[in-house]
């Protein structure tokens, strides 16, 4: 299957100034400052830019060399990027919630030059490991530290020391040099999150990213009316492009100030579109369908209507009358309100970086706020497929996007090949001859499958697979989305693989579960001791099993374990793009899982 549009040639340099040249004195970043949100024009982003790129240049870095950014979302971080394609410097963007010792392993093997970092809790992280890291010469702090360490400098004292340089206050001689990039040149390192192994720096080249951008600018509508609130980490590659593409086009771009104020940030900024993981959309489906007493009954009544207002309106048919005015009753005294909780005028979500269960989908779309499922890896920029108001399947990660083919490989392996596949892996080779076949076809390590329609559909991550010791395979990812969407569940992680059968760890909706604890008369006073309960613990298998009951035999899990603790990404149960760690999270519950087997086959609520 192919997407015949074609995209043309170009780099993140012409996406960048053209956006400037268009655009001027509009705003381009929102951010929150001494208590009020405030913005950045187009023109003062090409002037910090500028600056910033002449204060590299007077550092010593030239093209090719690497730099490194460990900050959370900010202007400043799209700041750095910009200013460090402007000088030809690869940069190589790090998650802020990693660890030193991870943080180490990036920077050693990018052989990063220079680092940015955001606050003082950022730099300490990297003077615990500065000494270990030969090539790292310079820090500049975002943030205006406690006390100035040796070799550290402030952003606004990089920005000084810019205008110094041709590059950095003559804007002919900067727009010369700029353009210098050409297609092909690598323009930044991305690693991969390393759900199984160790983290792999992805070389993509300007045209690799430009070309996704001018691709998805195509099938996405998206202008200089919307707001978008930035909330995936830049780091992330899907982030990263969509940020990107919403500065090419004049989008204002607000940043969220956490991830734990995404839900007063969207009220207060009020965005029309955003992109997000599929841990948002179930946290937020969680929080409404968690809603208590007479008020939760008319909730999932409203969400029973909506459901099948929007089956039929996805099959083509026209709602009938009395369903349509239900619906319109429901949107009154239910949706208007769980619009209102997201800003009260999203166009679309965009939903990416790992499967969002259909369910899911379904309700947000009746609900009247449109969730657009699509598909890529970091390796491809990352956008191969994405569903849009034209084609649109739930269940489906979409079409390819203008410019890509994929084809699905004998074994059920989902292959891409488009002008956003990666050069290949930095400084490894073998790895890169193992994801890139001859003929360009990256082999995505995905397992899915294309309708007669072209919509592609994703089963797993082949190594994700489950094969049980009777040799059956299990794909956990449907089975764990399907449970999701009880309202009981928080998270869910399927295990089993070489053994007797599957078995699910499962992390209840505390707030659901301990409301329905307290209406049976079931006192507690920890997580643990609800969970310990025997009516409960009935109660959730009950639940969790009854979401299951269109699975073959093999696949039905024949043991489930509560757990009191969630799964996150500081305790490493997760990678920083919210996907799990499914090596940690079975070697940390090893000794749960272990007992599993050594129980009857009985079905049986375990306690972790």
């Amino acid at each position: 299957m192919s997407n015949p549009l074609e995209v043309p040639r170009g780099t993140l340099i012409r996406v960048f100034l053209e956006a400037v040249d268009r655009h001027g004195a509009a705003p381009a970043l929102s951010y929150w400052s001494g208590g009020a949100w405030r913005s950045i024009s187009y023109l003062q982003v090409f002037d910090q830019v500028r600056r910033l790129a002449g204060g590299l240049r007077a550092l010593g870095l030239e093209r090719g060399d690497r730099a490194a950014i460990l900050s959370e979302n900010r202007p400043e971080w799209a700041l750095a990027d910009y200013a460090c394609l402007c000088a030809g410097i690869v940069d190589v963007p790090i998650y802020a919630t990693l660890v030193p010792e991870q943080i180490a392993y990036l920077l050693r093997d990018s052989g990063a030059r220079l680092v940015f970092v955001s606050t003082w809790a950022q730099l300490e992280k990297v003077m615990q490991i500065r000494d270990r890291l030969p090539a790292l010469e310079h820090i500049v702090v975002f943030d205006v530290p406690k006390s100035l360490p040796p070799g550290v400098r402030t952003f606004e004292a990089l920005l000084s020391l810019g205008v110094q340089e041709p590059l950095g206050n003559d804007d002919g001689h900067f727009r010369q040099e700029a353009l210098r990039a050409a297609p092909d040149d690598v323009a930044t390192l991305i690693y991969t999150s390393g759900t199984t192994g160790e983290p792999k720096g992805v070389m993509l080249t300007h045209n690799n990213m430009a070309s996704n951008i001018h691709a998805c600018e195509i099938v996405l509508a998206i202008g200089t009316a919307d707001v978008a609130l930035s909330l995936l980490p830049l780091s992330h590659a899907l982030q990263r492009m969509v940020d990107y593409l919403l500065f090419h086009v004049g989008c204002c771009i607000a940043y969220a100030r956490s991830l734990e104020s995404v839900p007063q940030d969207m009220v207060a900024v009020r965005p029309s579109l955003l992109v997000g993981a599929p841990r948002l959309y179930e946290k937020f489906y969680g929080r409404v369908m968690a809603t208590p007493g007479v008020r939760g009954k008319l909730v999932r009544w409203a969400k029973r209507v909506g459901d099948t207002w929007a089956e039929d309106k996805l099959a083509g048919r026209r709602p009938g009358f009395f369903l349509a005015l239900r619906h319109a009753v429901a949107d009154r005294l239910v949706f208007r309100k769980v619009r209102a909780g997201a800003g009260g005028r999203i166009r679309f979500f965009v939903s990416g970086s790992a499967p969002l269960a259909p369910a899911i989908i379904k309700f947000f779309y009746g609900a009247g706020m449109t969730i657009l499922e699509g598909y890529g890896l970091t390796e491809t920029s990352p956008v191969t497929n994405v569903n849009t108001f034209q084609d649109y399947r739930i269940g489906t990660v979409g079409k390819p996007i203008p410019g890509t083919e994929e084809r699905i490989a004998e074994d059920g392996e989902i292959l891409i090949r488009g002008p956003q596949v990666m050069r290949g892996y930095y400084r490894r080779p073998e790895d890169t001859r193992k994801a890139l076949d001859p003929d360009g076809w990256l082999h995505t390590g995905d397992i899915g499958e294309i309708d007669e329609d072209g919509f592609l559909r994703i089963t797993d991550r082949k190594k994700d697979l489950i094969v049980t010791a009777g040799g059956k395979k299990i794909a956990p990812q449907p089975v764990e989305n399907r449970v999701k969407r009880n309202r009981f569940v928080d998270q869910v992680v399927m295990v089993g693989d070489r053994r007797k059968f599957a078995a699910l760890l499962v992390v209840p909706n505390f707030e659901t579960l301990g409301e329905w604890a307290r209406a049976q008369g079931i006192s507690y006073s920890t997580r643990r001791e609800l969970i310990s309960d025997p009516r409960v613990q009935q109660f959730t298998e009950q639940e969790v099993l009854g979401e299951l009951s269109h699975l073959a035999r093999f696949e039905m899990p024949k043991k489930i374990a509560l757990l009191e603790q969630e799964f996150t990404i500081e305790r490493g149960d997760l990678t920083p793009t919210l996907k799990v760690k499914r090596p940690v999270v079975e070697e940390r519950y090893g000794e749960l899982i272990d007992s599993f087997y050594e129980a009857d086959e009985a079905q049986t609520v375990f306690v972790g």
